[in-house]
């Protein structure tokens, strides 16, 4: 059966303007995006066509700059965007949030030039990015990286593969980051790479319990060559970029994983109400109150959890490990939501005519992208005591 409308959730929002903008996403994911969710995730199809409305709505670059056609909206803002569309549909949520992570190293760090040249179709033309830093053989330890870049005159020449990237084979660009000095996190230069560049491929996408519509695939640099002008950043500070761009990009995540949860209590909620069992709505018993309190009071602690690290970013304060207790947390409970949903619908649940099992199976990859909770645990750690082992 189609999913059902979310109800509203009451949001705090900073201006008229955001809640006109919060107006617009819901009635494009209640529109566009959620009727055809559950169809299309089955098939496994990508609907490249809603993120071609999104980038014609303004919905592509809302947290950059508006001199390149972004929306000058604050993470605050942006985030809340993100869970209004992953309620509707991981795939597009998700979707946006990753191409606003590979959007991040040239609006943060490339040149005038480079932006007056690339942020406008990046951010409202249309073009959709991916993120390319794991690899088949390193990804929590991102830093071993093997991909390489070799220079040739004033070109690069990138060899290697990447992993697990989301749009991988779809994407019109891509943020890579490539070996070009000694092993370790200083020998790391990121690079903007064209998505039809001769040598770049990608394998088969990805074979997953969900997210089935999102494509995710290996990426294979065959001796790319790209010009000098779309390195981003200095020789050897890619890995910093790449941190500072997962710092935010785990908010996006945060918020997308609230975005399920709260699509899957709006489902149980409506069952419990609808569902009868020895004369009266199952809604009414005391067990499964209990179980609809502890979701709602998980997410409304998530979306506060992100809204807080997201007001330290809009105010240019330190917000690493806030990031990581936001990514770790909403994620987490995304997955006790949905898996309680399922619970609660019973046989039903557990059937793919009521969405409660597509939630549950994408709530699971929410605990794993942009550094898995285990490495959230040990960012949180490191900011609370230090670098392990440390004297």
């Amino acid at each position: 059966m189609p999913d059902r409308a979310p109800q509203p959730v009451d949001r705090q929002l900073p201006t008229d303007e955001a809640r006109d903008l919060i107006s617009l996403v819901r009635d494009i994911a209640q529109r566009e995006i959620a009727p055809k969710a559950a169809e299309e995730e089955d098939a496994g199809r990508f609907p490249r066509e809603v993120f071609t409305l999104l980038s014609e709505s303004g919905l592509l670059g809302l947290p950059y700059d508006s001199e390149y056609g972004g929306g000058d909206q604050p993470y605050e803002v942006y985030l809340q965007v993100l869970e209004e569309l992953a309620s509707a549909r991981l795939t597009v949520g998700l979707g946006v949030s990753v191409h606003t992570l590979a959007s991040y190293a040239l609006a943060a760090y490339g040149t005038k030039e480079q932006q007056v040249e690339h942020l406008p179709a990046m951010l409202g033309g249309g073009l959709l990015g991916a993120y390319c830093l794991s690899e088949p053989s390193s990804g929590s330890d991102a830093a071993s990286l093997r991909t390489k870049a070799v220079r040739e005159g004033d070109d690069w020449v990138i060899t290697g593969t990447k992993a697990w990237i989301t749009h991988g084979g779809i994407a019109d660009f891509y943020t890579v980051m490539a070996r070009t000095g000694e092993e370790g996190p200083r020998g790391i230069t990121a690079f903007l790479v064209p998505g039809d560049a001769e040598g770049l491929s990608a394998a088969a996408p990805e074979k997953k319990m969900g997210m089935k519509g999102s494509p995710t695939a290996q990426v294979h640099f065959d001796g790319v060559r790209v010009a000098d002008e779309r390195r981003i950043g200095d020789e050897g500070q890619g890995f910093a970029i790449a941190l500072s761009a997962l710092d935010s990009g785990r908010l996006g995540i945060a918020a997308c994983a609230i975005g399920v949860a709260q699509a899957a209590l709006d489902e149980a909620v409506a069952y419990a109400t609808e569902r009868r069992q020895f004369g009266k709505p199952i809604g009414d018993f005391q067990g499964l109150r209990f179980m609809l309190a502890d979701m709602a009071t998980q997410i409304e602690a998530g979306r506060a959890l992100y809204l807080a690290a997201a007001r330290l970013r809009d105010a240019k304060r330190p917000f690493a490990k806030q990031a990581a207790m936001a990514k770790l947390h909403c994620t987490d409970a995304a997955m006790k939501v949905t898996t309680d949903a399922v619970q609660i619908l019973g046989g039903y649940g557990y059937t793919a005519d009521f969405p409660a099992e597509r939630y549950m199976r994408e709530a699971k990859v929410l605990q794993i992208v942009e550094g898995t909770n285990q490495i959230q645990r040990m960012v949180i750690a490191r900011h609370l005591a230090g670098p392990e082992g440390r004297r």
